[in-house]
């Protein structure tokens, strides 16, 4: 097939990527762990027009003082960092104010969101009967409003494909995703299903409308419909694209007239890293690239990731031509608004 073939090599407007991993790991609290450096990352923001990138997973106590060290402090403008929950402590008593304390610390030194993984309703289980942690389960309630009062945004992720909650076998569209990262299937393991999860989330949304919520990887990518919905009925609701160009550029014409309709309340975001095992996410001059060809252009059938081969599944995907105006919110002015940064 031919079909034109649109190279851009700079975004139309600078980015503010809202989803970045530069830091991560390490021991909780006491030590990150760095995957990127600064001084890899200037380059391809510099080559690529990408004014700010926000570090989501920048922990928590003298970890996070690490990573607003060599990062934020150290580079004003092109870095921000986001604190994370303690989550290891979540059985021990007495945790509801702790982390709220922690929020309260994280804004004293500097951390300019709150950063919330999927290990909060998939992974994180009660020490002693081992049940699940659901989502909106009361204890993180003051975590949810002290970020709202110091305009701590919070990104959070929730859930997954609907391939992932589906038995890995030859009707699984992303087989070979799952056979190579077996640990993200959830079937037969007894976890809430996609739906539930997503509602438990509506749940804490509703509960704290003081609180900004920013719902990673576009909060269920393959059902804009819901995500409207959704939109339309929590006002401090807000998404990213991070990760989810190979999903929404398979259903172009519902992508933009979604990106139409809610052009106010979409962030730029990338989910950038360090590993080659997730080639979609694989931070360089590529990825920024495709994203930026996805939302620029009107192109047709090209990958949606820097690999010979698909790694989410084998299809692949449309541009879908956005205006200025729109684009301009989208890789700006949306997220400088979130984090309180002039336009």
């Amino acid at each position: 097939m031919r079909v034109p073939e649109t190279k851009v090599a700079r975004s139309r407007y600078p980015v503010i990527d809202w989803h970045t991993h530069i830091t991560g790991g390490g021991v909780p609290g006491k030590e990150i762990h760095f995957a990127l450096t600064a001084e890899t990352c200037l380059p391809v923001m510099d080559r690529k027009n990408v004014l700010t990138m926000v570090d989501v997973t920048g922990g928590y106590g003298d970890a996070l003082r690490q990573s607003i060290a060599k990062l934020q402090t150290a580079h004003p403008g092109r870095f921000l960092v986001f604190t994370e929950p303690a989550y290891d402590d979540a059985s021990s008593a007495g945790y509801a104010k702790m982390q709220a304390d922690l929020i309260e610390d994280a804004h004293k030194v500097g951390a300019r969101g709150l950063k919330v993984l999927k290990r909060l309703g998939l992974v994180l289980r009660e020490k002693g009967n081992g049940q699940i942690v659901r989502i909106d389960d009361p204890r993180f309630d003051p975590m949810w409003e002290a970020a709202g009062a110091f305009h701590m945004p919070v990104a959070i992720h929730t859930s997954d494909p609907v391939a992932f909650f589906l038995p890995i076998d030859r009707y699984n569209e992303r087989w070979e995703e799952l056979h190579a990262h077996p640990d993200w299937g959830y079937y037969g393991k007894g976890l809430p299903s996609d739906r539930e999860l997503q509602e438990a989330r509506r749940n804490v949304m509703r509960r704290h409308p003081r609180t900004t919520f920013v719902c990673l990887h576009v909060a269920e990518s393959e059902d804009l419909a819901y995500v409207s919905e959704c939109l339309d009925s929590h006002p401090n609701m807000h998404v990213d694209i991070a990760a989810r160009i190979g999903e929404l550029g398979r259903q172009p014409r519902m992508s933009r007239k979604f990106f139409d309709k809610c052009q106010d309340r979409i962030v730029f975001g990338t989910d950038a890293g360090p590993s080659p095992a997730t080639p979609q996410q694989l931070f360089g001059d590529l990825l920024y690239e495709i994203y930026y060809r996805f939302l620029e252009t009107e192109d047709e059938y090209f990958d949606y990731a820097p690999a010979p081969v698909p790694p989410q599944g084998r299809w692949r995907i449309y541009g879908i031509g956005l205006p200025d105006a729109i684009l301009r919110k989208v890789y700006c002015d949306n997220a400088a608004r979130l984090l309180g940064l002039p336009v």
